[in-house]
């Protein structure tokens, strides 16, 4: 039975706009058209900050606003209609329920909510010049490295959370200290502990902008201790991130290498001769050239064990004739060789070498372990 039209339809836009793996020229170049487009809208809300500019060409400007907002527009809704397709064990429904709270879907939302607001509620020029900026988050879904990036992020929110939290509890105590040492020698500076936390903040990362500096001996020493323990403090989410990328990159190093270990497994590529096969196979996980060597070397490896085991099951322990018969689970006529006792040398008579074969029978009757 034929698949009904719109089924096909959404399959295929699905794989156009959603599909990361499916690659085709219509999905490259609706990407690319995306992009640049993203791109523009930076550069268009850039120039039309500029009043002159955004006066003499204030048509132009408003055409463009209109028309990416029409394609920003129906690109959210047709993601929103195909993402019905992403997992067939769930019904449509939940499918888009799920990806209207993704990080992607809300991304998407807020490119286009501000202008469809600003058509009711009136929204001062200046903020919706930055809220339109924010499009500019839509390149995380045809960035690898900005992907990774938020994914290292959500994985490592706890950690981060910790070092937000940590940092609150030291800006309040840097605030409160300095306000305590500091507010008979400089009441206006340090008027209260919410007009200190600025100095606290400035300190504590490290900044230091120099505009409000404590003049007492206790002040410049609590200055000093804030000052160390901002520098470890700012570290902190680096080396958080430094890690998490470590660990996401080796991760997904490991898991295309066994895609492509497992893509050559599943079609029988023979590693010796197909090697065109497995340079599509390649390019199609994106994989680079060393990636690929290695696992091709990783296969040679384990084929060449197997076979030397292999043969190792399939002949005379002692003079290395072909057995002709090979059990691996034994019978009552032919018990199998227990790999882990070496039979003695010599305990089979080889005068005559007109044989090719062995019986296992003639090796288990010669044994003396039997």
């Amino acid at each position: 039975m034929s698949m009904p039209v719109t089924t096909h339809l959404r399959k295929k836009l699905y794989n156009i706009l959603q599909n990361y793996a499916y690659d085709s020229p219509v999905s490259r170049y609706t990407e690319y058209f995306l992009i640049f487009l993203i791109l523009l809208n930076v550069l268009a809300v850039i120039l039309s900050s500029v009043n002159e500019w955004y006066m003499t060409y204030r048509g132009y400007f408003d055409f463009f606003e209109r028309f990416s907002l029409a394609i920003f527009s129906l690109e959210y809704f047709v993601r929103l209609w195909v993402i019905a397709e992403i997992d067939e064990t769930k019904s449509a429904w939940q499918n888009r329920k799920e990806w209207l709270f993704s990080t992607g879907s809300v991304i998407d939302f807020i490119a286009i909510f501000p202008a469809y607001l600003n058509f009711f509620v009136p929204i001062n020029l200046r903020l919706l010049i930055v809220l339109r900026l924010l499009r500019l988050f839509k390149l995380t879904r045809y960035f690898l490295a900005l992907r990774i990036l938020l994914n290292v992020i959500k994985r490592e929110k706890e950690s981060f959370k910790a070092v937000i939290f940590i940092l609150l509890i030291l800006i309040i105590l840097s605030a409160s200290g300095i306000y305590a040492v500091e507010n008979k020698a400089q009441p206006h500076e340090f008027e209260s502990i919410p007009k200190a936390m600025w100095w606290a903040v400035v300190t504590l990362t490290t900044v230091g902008y120099g505009d409000v500096t404590p003049v007492t001996m206790m002040g410049k020493f609590l200055g000093a201790m804030i000052t160390i323990l901002g520098v470890g403090l700012a570290a902190l989410p680096a080396g958080i991130l430094a890690s998490g990328l470590a660990t996401e990159l080796e991760h997904r190093r490991k898991s295309t290498e066994n895609l492509l270990r497992q893509s050559i497994m599943d079609k029988n590529l023979d590693v010796h001769e197909e090697s065109e096969a497995i340079e599509r196979l390649r390019r199609e996980l994106n994989l680079s050239q060393e990636q690929a060597v290695r696992v091709v070397e990783e296969l040679k490896q384990d084929l060449e064990l197997n076979q030397k085991i292999t043969n190792s099951l399939n002949f005379c322990p002692n003079c290395g004739c072909q057995l002709a018969h090979l059990h691996d689970n034994g019978s009552p006529n032919h018990p199998p060789i227990n790999p882990k006792i070496d039979p003695k040398p010599n305990t089979i008579d080889h005068s005559t070498t007109d044989h090719k074969f062995h019986n296992l029978g003639d090796i288990d009757d010669a044994n003396p372990l039997n």
